[in-house]
């Protein structure tokens, strides 16, 4: 039985974590819950069945505690981050790793140098569609890849999904403020797509993006697009935002001996290394991974699963900060390095 805590509990994707804690407590238990708001660490305590702490050194000082998950505003992660890692407790953050560059790789330095677990947020490299593109990648099946489009969208901020009364835990709108997230429309579900086009085709030499606001409920950016070169000579565009009603094609990856794209959650393929395909469906798919929380609590269990580093964590929020810097200047900016 590993013992956790929860620090920090304002993400959106808090009480899911919390749901799949506890359909999982004969193998894990929460001993205690802390959140910058009282209240919000009142109702996650109440939920997992555990104390909530007013000073969350508390719990770190705790030498039952094997790991800790950290779901607190982005402005907050390199404190949690570097006091966990500190204490040698094995810590899930959820994206994005850090506001920008600075915090995000003293978080990567302060994990690395304390050798604890890692992992973060980024589900999608779960999923059988992005696996089997991957190993078409590296195989080589559509050739040299020349284009690469990602697309991250909802229509969060038309529903109002932040506001105050549409959640369990008060309201998510300090995801709304830059000044706490760190981004915003574009930001907030552009990370996923950035982390699947890095995973893909690895690093990135330079970024340029527009953002803007529609609705104007927000002092954020509501949506976006962003071009990235990467350093294998490939260009990449990621559309991410909280104002768009559909997401019909996710991704299209274009290459000198093939094409392949996800329309409505559906794979097609065209490649000469591939017989028989002319474009259309492929079902032989890879089977999915654990969502990228459960690989984490698989990991702190001692199974062997794919984490995703702290590096990793740390260089998708350098890029993504080059990205608003870019939009602010209209220009190309050259991502910051560890």
């Amino acid at each position: 039985m590993k013992t956790l805590a929860f620090l920090g509990v304002a993400h959106i994707h808090a009480p899911g974590f919390i749901n799949r804690v506890n359909d999982r407590a004969d193998q894990f238990k929460v001993k205690a819950a802390w959140d910058s708001q009282d209240a919000r660490a009142k109702i996650a305590a109440d939920e997992l069945g555990c104390a909530a702490v007013d000073d969350y050194r508390d719990i770190l000082n705790d030498r039952e505690l094997d790991a800790v998950i950290i779901c607190s505003e982005t402005s907050l992660h390199l404190e949690l981050v570097e006091t966990t890692a500190a204490a040698g407790k094995d810590v899930f953050v959820e994206k994005p790793l850090g506001m920008g560059a600075s915090d995000a790789y003293a978080m990567q330095r302060a994990v690395e140098a304390a050798g604890v677990i890692f992992q973060t947020g980024h589900f999608m490299r779960s999923m059988p569609v992005y696996r089997q593109l991957k190993a078409w990648i590296e195989a080589g099946t559509l050739g040299k890849i020349t284009r690469i489009r990602h697309s991250n969208v909802h229509q969060g901020a038309i529903a109002g999904i932040f506001d105050s009364g549409r959640g369990p835990y008060l309201d998510w709108l300090w995801m709304t403020d830059p000044a706490l997230s760190g981004c915003g429309g574009f930001g907030d579900l552009g990370a996923h797509s950035l982390d699947i086009l890095m995973w893909l085709m690895g690093d990135v030499e330079s970024v340029t993006a527009q953002v803007d606001r529609l609705l104007g409920k927000y002092d954020c950016d509501e949506y976006g697009e962003g071009m990235l070169r990467f350093a294998n000579g490939a260009i990449g565009t990621i559309a991410a935002g909280w104002v768009d009603v559909l997401r019909p094609q996710s991704i299209l990856v274009s290459g000198t001996e093939g094409v392949a794209y996800v329309d409505d959650d559906t794979l097609y393929v065209q490649s000469a290394n591939l017989p028989g395909t002319e474009g259309g469906a492929w079902t032989d798919l890879p089977e999915a991974l654990p969502h990228a929380f459960d690989l984490f609590l698989d990991a702190i269990i001692g199974e062997d699963v794919p984490l995703i580093s702290a590096k990793e964590a740390a260089d998708r929020s350098a890029v993504m900060e080059a990205f608003y810097q870019a939009a602010a200047t209209n220009s190309w900016v050259q991502p910051k390095t560890s």
